[in-house]
This record gives C-alpha cells, structure tokens and sequence, in this order.
C-alpha cells in the first residue's frame, strides 16, 4: 500500500490500490507554492487516509482548489479542489517504491524559463 509523510512526520498517509501515473505542473502558481514544478499523483479521495489531521493546514488559491501543508515542518502535501472525486498527493512526500514513473507534463507553457523539459514524457501546454 503506497504510504508517505511529511517531513517531520506529523502528517502521514496511505491510499489503497496502485497510485495513477502522475503529472509535473508548471503552471505559476504550483512553481511558486513549491519552488519548482509540481509533481503530484490525483488519487480518489476514498481510497486515501489521512493521519494527523490536526497538523494539516490549508490554503485557498482559488475559488475552487486548496492546497494542503504541514503546519509544524512546512511540507507541502495536497492539491485539493473540494469540488472533484480526487485529490493530489504531492510525489515527493511518497515512501519508495512508488511503483509509478511520471506520466506527463501540463502547463508547460507556462513553465519557468530557468530550465528545459527533456525526459521525452508527453507535454501539454494547458
């Protein structure tokens, strides 16, 4: 079962089942939230749980997503728009084997221009 933490493990997590190929985001908003690409897995919202809740904040970005942090250490955590059946789960904060690889880039036109894309996966401009 796929399971991780933050990093000082106030926060921790497990979904049942394999964990969806995720997705690196370029978009603005996610470089600036996380100081870089985004890469997160969107995993159904019944096949997660959630320990330490109580350590979890929240921040608004938008009318219609959220975004999930650890209030002690600062780990950046969750994707959330309250609104879908998902919710992302950030790659970085997975214990290994994740047993997944990334599966695409979005907003790629959008990304810093500091770097360029290269590992061959798919990209999608919005």
């Amino acid at each position: 079962m796929p399971s991780g933490h933050c990093l000082c493990g106030a926060i921790s997590f497990e979904v049942e089942g394999e964990l969806p190929g995720p997705d690196a985001c370029h978009c603005s908003i996610c470089r600036r939230w996380s100081g870089h690409y985004w890469a997160s897995t969107d995993v159904p919202r019944e096949r997660m749980t959630i320990r330490g809740e109580d350590m979890l904040s929240w921040y608004d970005t938008s009318e219609k997503v959220r975004r999930g942090f650890c209030s002690r250490c600062g780990s950046l955590l969750f994707f959330d728009p309250p609104a879908r059946d998902w919710i992302a789960i950030a790659m970085g904060a997975f214990d290994k084997p994740t047993g997944t690889r990334l599966a695409k880039h979005i907003f790629t036109a959008d990304k810093g221009d500091y770097y360029e894309i290269g590992d061959g996966v798919p990209q999608h401009e919005q």
